[in-house]
């Protein structure tokens, strides 16, 4: 017992001198890690400094370091949940197809990360608790929209650009001007500017609960509320219904689909029939069978590929049961491989044409990257199943998508993962930022408007730029349209959450000039875009000056003017 009592006596005095001057023990180790505390005793410890613990474990700290710290920490999970939700609706919409899924689920579920930390924003502690957190909602949402239409639309303009003719359209897969600010830039299709045209009006919700502050009114503040968040739900369904019956981007989608079938199909031909394989054993390409190709389809030896002769080859390919026209195929070939534009396909362009396609198969069944000797077998069974499911075949028609059991349960628990991450990890995201507001003295609105899209959006933005860097009109297309569709998911369903939250709880709707910037921001980019399909490399400047003019516009009508 003396023994026990001595080492009891001892650790007592470790702890305390663990314990900084100034008695801020915050999280359950100290600075030095010499000191593990048990949960109910680092949840007291918190407490007692003034720092409460989510759920009752999870770490708080009130220095400006340790909140960044977990601030990264919980923004790289909720990245996860949204690259879990992504995957799994790709999942989910090979197996249902297009549609329904595509047009309802698909968009909604691409929101809801975003809509699940503007719920938590406001969601718990005292009225005045959540009216002061509320403000890291507003700030994501704005922070989100503005992001998507200022640095991500400007960077696909970058990374997509192509030369530019007399008529300022873009030259597809043509880039040899540089940055040339006036001969080089993108182009995009009609459907997209509609898309374009719907996001501008999204921007009515915020319109009509600033109706009391723009007419200087007293009263009606909760009904203008109640209108908006109306507003804002039956544009969400709109939208939902107009993606349905009018699924332009699906249709971009059947497109892409159909060159990549034709992809899969020439590349499983060519390792089938070609003397050599086209990958070496470590998955390097092998350049001297890609030359054997060139010279076996060019039938009159010289040095270039007509489209006849593409045609040809192409009739002699097995795409099975897939009812595919010969003469779009090979038009899609040419389009894709005839860099020159010279209607003929050189051997150079031919081998670098088959190394993007294989860098892409490989891509597409992949995603960790491994290489796998039967990756083209299962790449030409993804495009197969992909092609038909867009065709809208039923598995009468078609072999289907192979062990479907085993997809959908994948898909669901992707989807089930990734909500249970953004659930989970949404609210202390926001005591985080919420605590390095107050150890920093910044407002929580500009650490939310930086950083908290950079944890939601992030995946879904290096994906549009993979895909712009493809440089073709209709690829920058569906890039600008889920760019649209983004932006008007969070003026309708991320709003919709927040006009709830702000009713519900009988929070004061005081938020003018995020509401100004959202507004500003959508309506140029809105009107610029929507009356024009053609983009010079100089128009990613106005995108981009609108991010930082965003940030100062808020500091100077909040601080020097008093709007908040």
């Amino acid at each position: 017992m003396p023994t026990r009592r001595l080492l009891l006596l001892h650790l007592l005095a470790v702890a305390g001198a663990a314990v900084p001057a100034d008695g801020r023990r915050l999280l359950p180790w100290d600075d030095a890690g010499a000191v593990l505390r048990l949960p109910s005793e680092a949840a007291a410890a918190a407490a007692a400094a003034g720092c409460e613990m989510t759920y009752g474990f999870l770490p708080c700290t009130d220095t400006a370091v340790g909140n960044m710290f977990l601030i990264l920490a919980y923004g790289f999970l909720m990245f996860k949940a949204a690259t879990y939700l992504s995957a799994g609706s790709e999942l989910l919409l090979q197996i249902l197809g297009p549609g329904i899924v595509g047009g309802l689920f698909l968009p909604i579920l691409g929101a809801l990360p975003d809509a699940m930390l503007i719920l938590v924003s406001g969601l718990s502690g005292s009225k005045e608790v959540a009216q002061s957190q509320v403000l890291i909602g507003m700030g994501l949402l704005a922070g989100s929209t503005v992001m998507l239409l200022t640095l991500l639309w400007g960077s696909c303009v970058v990374v997509g650009k192509c030369d530019l003719l007399e008529n300022s359209t873009a030259t597809d897969s043509r880039d040899t001007k540089g940055f040339s600010l006036f001969g080089s830039g993108v182009s995009t299709d009609v459907q997209t500017s509609y898309a374009a045209r719907i996001m501008a009006i999204s921007v009515l919700p915020f319109i009509i609960v600033q109706i009391p502050k723009i007419f200087r009114l007293h009263s009606g503040h909760r009904l203008t509320v109640l209108l908006g968040l109306i507003v804002a739900a039956l544009l969400v369904l709109a939208y939902c219904l107009y993606q349905i019956f009018q699924p332009w981007i699906q249709r971009r989608r059947l497109e892409y689909a159909r060159l990549k079938h034709v992809m899969s199909g020439v590349l499983r031909h060519a390792q089938m029939h070609v003397f050599g394989r086209l990958l070496d054993e470590d998955g390097s390409p092998n350049i001297s069978v890609i030359e054997k190709l060139f010279h076996k389809i060019d039938q009159d030896n010289d040095g270039k590929l007509e489209r006849g002769e593409l045609q040809a080859f192409i009739i002699g390919v097995k795409f099975e049961d897939i009812d595919l026209d010969s003469n779009v195929a090979a038009d899609q070939v040419m389009a894709d491989f005839d860099t020159s534009q010279n209607y003929a396909i050189e051997k150079e362009e031919f081998v670098n044409g088959i190394l993007r396609w294989l860098e892409e198969a490989k891509r597409s069944v992949s995603s960790s990257g491994a290489y796998s000797k039967k990756f083209l077998q299962d790449f030409h069974t993804r495009t197969r199943d992909e092609h038909n499911l867009l065709l809208g075949k039923d598995d009468e028609d078609d072999e289907g998508i192979e062990y479907p059991t085993w997809t959908c349960f994948k898909a669901i628990s992707l989807l089930l993962l990734g909500t249970a991450m953004a659930a989970a990890f949404a609210d202390p995201l926001v005591d985080a930022v919420h605590n390095f507001s107050n150890a920093t003295s910044i407002p929580s609105f500009f650490i939310s408007f930086i950083a908290m899209p950079l944890a939601t959006n992030s995946s879904e933005a290096v994906s549009a730029i993979i895909f712009a860097s493809r440089k073709k009109q209709r690829t920058l297309s569906l890039t600008f349209s889920e760019v649209y569709g983004g932006v008007t998911m969070n003026n309708t369903l991320c709003l919709a959450v927040f006009l709830a939250l702000v009713y519900t709880r009988g929070l004061t709707w005081d938020f003018s000039s995020e509401v100004l910037i959202i507004f500003l921001v959508c309506t140029i980019m809105g009107l610029f875009t929507s009356f024009r399909t053609n983009f010079p490399l100089w128009t990613c400047f106005i995108a981009y000056l609108l991010y930082p003019l965003s940030l100062i516009m808020v500091y100077v009508l909040d601080f020097k003017f008093g709007w908040s």
